[in-house]
């Protein structure tokens, strides 16, 4: 997609050419560490929220003052603000969501939950209904990622990490989620951990959910299509439980899927900040792109792609609609040195499936782990 886009661009500037280089996405940030160090970085970077703030602070990111995003959504534009300055432009928002299998309800039994109204007791309950239904499934196989831990701790009344770089939660909360999905694994409600820790790694085709093997299951709004598509059947997108019932208490937030940045160093400024505000605002990259990587965050170009889309990606943008009035602050932009919170994340929590650390354990040593990585 970025490609064509690419190309419809450079005939509509047939005196700007691009060049592109295709990688894997962990590839990706080692390559562009190592490129930036030795002062050849590409001129337009395909960028992260977890590294923005890290690039951004070191003054290799060049101020995008030439991008349009006065329509923009405003939590979109804050995404990419750093320190006062626009360093990357949204190329679509997403939010953390559960996908439900309907399928798999109706093997079990089990109804679809009202997802405005329900708690994280309701979950418990649904999810074990669920796996006591199916013959060869789970009602849930725990989180993938960091996006059900930053929902927990939202509820919970902190951040993961600070507007100021330092830890935003208490060793007692990620003791309660660890302690949380421990129980339902421990009453049979989650497969084995060894079943977890595969799923975890898996490609999205090979997941328990694409295979039908998993009722509810953490993921972003931009990727339901494509499980939905794996899976070969319609999926629905539900909130998360909150802790009251009520909606806003779900603490859903817009987040960045992907933000176009470019080098501070390029020879090009005019150029590269011309592709980007092409890629953000023009309709005719939205109809290559779609909501692929999220829903648009210019609304006139959202309303223009909104007027082609089908199940699944309707739902998305829907979705995405729907939760505005309940939606919490946006997400502190990841501090340098968090970048692999994910990574540590999981790590503890296999250790916690695995029972070689109990949820106490874990949270104490997850937070100094992480509190070292930020020092």
């Amino acid at each position: 997609m970025t490609q064509e886009v690419i190309d419809q661009f450079e005939e509509e500037h047939p005196d700007i050419t691009i060049n592109a280089e295709y990688g894997g996405f962990d590839d990706q940030w080692d390559q562009l560490a190592t490129q930036t160090a030795g002062g050849n970085a590409p001129d337009i970077i395909q960028m992260d929220e977890k590294y923005l703030r890290e690039y951004a602070d070191r003054g290799t990111l060049l101020e995008l003052n030439a991008v349009d995003v006065d329509q923009h959504e405003e939590t979109a534009v804050e995404n990419g603000t750093v320190d006062g300055a626009l360093y990357a432009a949204t190329m679509g928002m997403n939010a953390q969501v559960l996908i439900a299998d309907p399928q798999l309800f109706e093997q079990a039994g089990v109804e679809m939950p009202d997802d405005e109204t329900w708690t994280w007791d309701d979950f418990s309950q649904i999810t074990a209904d669920l796996t006591e239904g199916l013959d060869d499934g789970w009602g849930t196989a725990g989180p993938r990622g960091i996006g059900a831990f930053q929902t927990w701790i939202r509820q919970s009344g902190g951040n993961v990490v600070t507007e100021d770089g330092e830890l935003g939660f208490e060793v007692d909360a990620a003791a309660g989620y660890f302690e949380y999905f421990s129980e339902l694994l421990d009453q049979g409600v989650l497969p084995p951990a060894e079943v977890i820790q595969e799923n975890t790694s898996a490609p999205m085709e090979e997941s328990l959910p694409a295979t039908g093997r998993e009722a509810i299951s953490t993921w972003w709004t931009n990727e339901s299509v494509a499980l939905t598509e794996a899976a070969g059947h319609k999926m629905e997108i539900l909130r998360y439980p909150s802790r009251t019932g009520n909606p806003e208490d779900a603490e859903p937030w817009y987040k960045s899927s992907m933000y176009l940045s470019a080098s501070a160093g390029t020879e090009y400024p005019e150029a590269a900040q011309a592709f980007i505000d092409y890629f953000v605002n023009s309709r005719a990259a939205a109809d290559i792109t779609g909501v692929e990587r999220g829903i648009p965050s210019n609304p006139q170009v959202r309303e223009h792609v909104q007027q082609d889309l089908e199940a699944m990606e309707a739902d998305t943008v829907e979705y995405i609609d729907a939760i505005e009035s309940d939606l919490g602050d946006p997400e502190p932009l990841t501090a340098p040195g968090a970048s692999n919170f994910n990574d540590i994340l999981g790590r503890y929590q296999m250790e916690v499936f695995f029972g070689r650390m109990n949820p106490d354990e874990a949270a104490q040593s997850m937070y100094g782990e992480m509190e070292a990585q930020l020092s």
